[in-house]
């Protein structure tokens, strides 16, 4: 099982940084012979592609790449901010303290690199920040659906070209929501997560 799923991570990878193109197919003894494993891990890392939709299987043909049409992309960021509020809605209402503590640590820390213009470290602990409030929703489902699409996002957007006027607009979004959990304002916190525009917008 363990290998399966790390086979399953790593062609997922594959699929979402374009190193395995729409249409290519996957050939199981082609990648036994470059992983070192069997066909049975191969055959379930397969299915759990195809139950996500990242390839499909064709009889008498074999496995080929779906891969993501940008209608995919931007349903996908459509989803996870639907999601998003939700899971705000909820963290405002049953965060612990000490959750809000790292709540505040994280978003002190992206001032912190605002400040200094570094944008790759500013935004991984923006992912953590939203990693943060998803658990802090307290509901194991919503959390992994989330957590499904920080990874597809994650890993299929390009971190370059990124100005500090970006920055400043990414960190002011998120201002505004830890604002509301620090006043535990629900409303506020829907209307915050309903407003992002610039992480969207750049990622998309």
């Amino acid at each position: 099982m363990a290998l399966s799923t790390d086979l399953y991570i790593n062609l997922r990878k594959d699929i979402l940084q374009g190193r395995l193109q729409q249409g290519e197919k996957l050939t199981e003894q082609k990648i036994c012979d470059e992983y070192g494993i069997s066909r049975t891990p191969v055959r379930e890392a397969f299915r759990q592609l195809e139950m996500e939709g990242f390839i499909e299987t064709i009889p008498n043909r074999g496995a080929f790449v779906r891969g993501f049409s940008s209608q995919d992309v931007q349903d996908m960021y459509e989803l996870r901010k639907a999601y998003e509020i939700l899971a705000i809605k909820w963290a405002i209402d049953r965060i612990t303290d000490e959750e809000f503590d790292k709540l505040e640590e994280a978003f002190e820390f992206m001032e912190f690199y605002t400040q200094k213009k570094d944008a790759e470290k500013m935004l991984n602990i923006n992912m953590s920040f939203h990693e943060m409030i998803y658990k802090a929703s307290h509901n194991q489902i919503l959390y992994n659906i989330l957590s499904s699409y920080q990874f597809y996002i994650k890993h299929s957007k390009g971190r370059c070209g990124y100005t500090a006027d970006y920055l400043e607009e990414v960190l002011d979004e998120h201002r505004a929501i830890f604002e509301a959990f620090k006043k535990k304002d629900v409303e506020a916190g829907i209307k915050a997560a309903s407003s992002l525009k610039a992480e969207h917008a750049k990622q998309s």
